[in-house]
């Protein structure tokens, strides 16, 4: 019955925002790699007005590798945890650069290795560039929506137990559509299905939502 729910969830969310993408910009996995460790604790709008000036100053992987750190700060600083993401960034940059003759790995096991990157980079990483659908994104929006439908219970529906969810999501949710659901339930959850206002009255899913407030 779970299985059928959630299957029922995904069509019609399918059919709701059928252009469900990554709203990040870029232009190829590296710099997709870096906008995702940019997003963390920071909103995509905010990525997207800091990436274009970024990438037109460092060029390259190996730009980043070779970047003055306190450079690299002063332009993403507005993205919140500056010094983090811009050591984490350089970091790895240079183990692309030396261990990946400077193309961004395309397995779970390698991007695990890179500084920085936990399981939602690198599902992001593998799904968006590399159509390797592995695992499930979880971020904020997939935790707490994913407990307020009943995936998981909603004890757990917090992004600091992103891998807890993860797990359970995979059991539940089709293979086929572990790439798509993230952005599914991103979209809804910006336009919809609000954290403070949830706009249950107009929510396709409110007929089959346990947390409908309809």
């Amino acid at each position: 019955m779970k299985k059928a729910l959630v299957g029922r969830v995904i069509e019609i969310l399918k059919e709701t925002y059928p252009e469900a993408k990554i709203a990040l910009k870029f232009d190829n996995v590296w710099q997709l790699l870096v906008v995702v460790i940019l997003s963390a604790q920071c909103t995509d709008e905010r990525v997207n007005i800091v990436s274009p000036p970024l990438f037109k100053r460092f060029k390259s992987v190996r730009d980043f590798a070779d970047c003055d750190i306190g450079e690299l700060e002063k332009m993403i600083y507005s993205t919140g945890f500056y010094k983090a993401k811009a050591r984490n960034i350089r970091a790895a940059a240079v183990k692309i650069v030396g261990e990946y003759g400077g193309k961004v790995p395309d397995t779970m096991e390698a991007l695990l290795t890179l500084t920085g990157v936990a399981r939602k980079t690198a599902n992001v990483v593998l799904s968006t560039a590399f159509s390797q659908h592995v695992g499930i994104v979880v971020d904020t929006h997939v935790a707490r929506l994913a407990g307020l439908l009943g995936w998981v219970p909603k004890k757990l529906s917090d992004a600091k137990n992103a891998v807890k969810i993860e797990q359970i999501l995979m059991k539940t949710v089709p293979h086929r559509d572990w790439g798509k659901i993230a952005h599914l339930l991103i979209w809804h959850g910006r336009k919809i299905c609000i954290a403070r206002r949830p706009k249950c009255e107009i929510c396709p899913l409110n007929k089959i939502c346990p947390s409908s407030r309809v």
